[in-house]
Formats: structure tokens, C-alpha cells, sequence
């Protein structure tokens, strides 16, 4: 789901909204404002697209090794996990095809982002607030699962 609407959304930015432009939609505050990011998070590895492709792919290796060995009771953790794929695998996707991705939630105080870019912070903060609170219990291996 987060990759269908991450994908929908940037493809209705770049139908409608010219690179550059911005639509206040609550101004001074929330804006749509079409941004291409040929790099990563607040302006790391401009240009730098085969690493950017390569660290998407490591980090959706890790994120699905990481779900294989989690045995947490919590619905929360695969929650967290799914919303951090979707946006990592979302990223990707406009990294390969288009060498940059689609950036429009402006808020003015920060970069502007997208759904995907939400999507793996929300998912890593729920995982953290998972850990820290210890609704994680039970992550390790399956071998130590077997061996208790």
C-alpha cells in the first residue's frame, strides 16, 4: 500500500505541478512544492545514484532478514517494518527509473519529502518505541528461539 500511493502521488506531482512550483495549502506552513532529489535525506550523495541504489537494496535486505528474525508479540513491530519497506522500495523505484526522486510535502521548516521518505521514518520510530519499551521482546535468532 505505501508503495501504490507513494508512487501515485509523486506521478500526480509531476503531471500537474511544473519543478518548482509550489501550491500553499496552508500557507506558511504546508506546502506542495515539486522538488527532484538526485540524492539522499537533506542533500547527501548529489548525484551519487548507484550508491543510493545500492544502500535502498542493502537496507531492504536488512529490513526482511530483520522481520524473518523478529518474534515480537506486538503487531507494531511488522507494522513498522512494512512501512519502512514500502518507503525504501518506493525510493527505489524512482531511483532506478528516473535517477532522482519525487520530493513535495513542504512544511517550510524542514526539507521538502515524500510519502516514502514518512513512511521509513514512522516505521524506524515505531520499531525504536518497540525496542525501548520492550514490546520487541523476543527478537533474536531462531536458533536461540530453539535452543530455549
Amino acid at each position: 500500500m505505501v508503495v501504490l500511493l507513494d508512487q501515485l502521488t509523486k506521478y500526480l506531482i509531476n503531471g500537474n505541478l511544473p519543478l518548482g512550483d509550489s501550491l500553499p495549502l496552508i500557507p506558511g506552513v504546508l506546502h506542495i512544492t515539486h522538488v527532484d532529489n538526485p540524492g539522499a535525506a537533506f542533500g547527501l550523495f548529489q548525484n551519487q545514484r548507484l550508491l543510493l541504489i545500492i544502500i535502498s537494496l542493502v537496507a531492504i535486505v536488512f529490513i526482511l532478514l530483520f522481520h524473518r528474525r523478529s518474534r515480537s508479540a506486538s503487531i507494531w513491530v511488522p507494522f513498522g517494518l512494512g512501512l519502512a519497506l514500502g518507503g525504501a522500495i518506493g525510493n527505489l523505484i524512482d531511483r532506478i527509473i528516473h535517477g532522482k526522486v519525487t520530493d513535495f510535502i513542504d512544511f517550510r521548516i524542514w526539507p521538502v519529502f515524500n510519502l516514502a521518505d514518512a513512511s521509513v521514518v514512522i516505521g524506524l520510530a515505531l520499531l525504536a518505541y518497540c525496542l525501548l519499551m520492550g514490546k520487541g521482546k523476543g527478537w533474536g535468532t531462531r536458533r536461540s528461539r530453539v535452543a530455549k
